[in-house]
């Protein structure tokens, strides 16, 4: 890593950097390995938040998420400024946000948590799968869910709403830092979704977290086949240097 400090290289992606793409080694673990195991890759680099709680997959068969976070900014509507006759406008930001959208990347709306009107609905969301994003985050809700529960792409959210997001969202700006879920998305992190739910990766950890959790996880697995055969915890978990070494072993062919 450069002499670069981690906020200044965080701000400088902030400012529209362009990131070389993930290496195939990093994109091929990270559609592997678990949201899990993510965090405790995470952990151990010193990050405890980089878990978005209560957020939920709207598709049960599309529920594998990993892109680049498009970052989106909601601040509170306002009864003057967030009237109907807006939607008229195609340079609305909410608009050239999602016509900015860039193919493999995660469009992640910061909507303050608040449920009450969505913060995206089903034709936005359709016109970002036709255009290659790789997913739609939001700590807000979604609009029309019977269509998200049908798109072919992943989508999580806090939940559903049939409110449109001028009763209490508007769009203000874009590709900047937010905080979705209260944890703090950088323009070009990464984002990994499953099961268990979303993770944010700093762009600057992505290479060495994927790397480190593929191996974490097929070390886990060799531990868990000794703990189906009915070994007991200690010396297998954590694992001690006899398993160690009956691991490389088995890695070693």
């Amino acid at each position: 890593m450069s002499g670069k400090s981690v906020q200044q290289d965080a701000t400088e992606s902030s400012a529209g950097e362009q990131f070389a793409p993930l290496s195939a080694a990093a994109t091929h673990a990270l559609g592997l390995v678990s949201t899990a195991t993510i965090t405790t890759q995470l952990l151990s680099r010193g990050l405890r938040n980089t878990f978005l709680e209560g957020l939920t997959f709207s598709n049960p068969s599309r529920q594998r998420l990993l892109g680049e976070a498009f970052t989106m900014r909601c601040i509170p509507s306002r009864e003057d400024v967030d009237v109907p006759s807006i939607f008229q406008d195609y340079d609305h930001p909410q608009r050239l946000g999602v016509e900015s959208v860039g193919a493999g990347q995660v469009l992640v709306i910061d909507a303050r948590g608040k449920k009450r009107a969505a913060s995206i609905g089903h034709i936005l969301a359709t016109r970002l799968k036709l255009r290659g994003a790789g997913g739609i985050v939001s700590d807000g809700s979604f609009r029309d869910m019977v269509g998200f529960e049908e798109l072919d792409m992943p989508t999580f959210s806090a939940g559903a709403s049939p409110t449109t997001n001028l009763a209490q969202h508007h769009v203000v700006d874009f590709q900047i830092p937010i905080a979705c879920a209260e944890v703090a998305i950088y323009p070009g992190d990464i984002m990994v979704g499953d099961r268990d739910g979303v993770v944010c990766i700093p762009r600057h950890f992505v290479e060495s977290v994927a790397r480190d959790a593929l191996e974490q996880e097929r070390l886990e697995e060799y531990i868990l086949t000794k703990v189906e055969e009915g070994s007991p915890l200690r010396g297998t978990y954590p694992p001690n240097d006899e398993l160690m070494k009956g691991y490389r072993e088995v890695m070693a062919g």
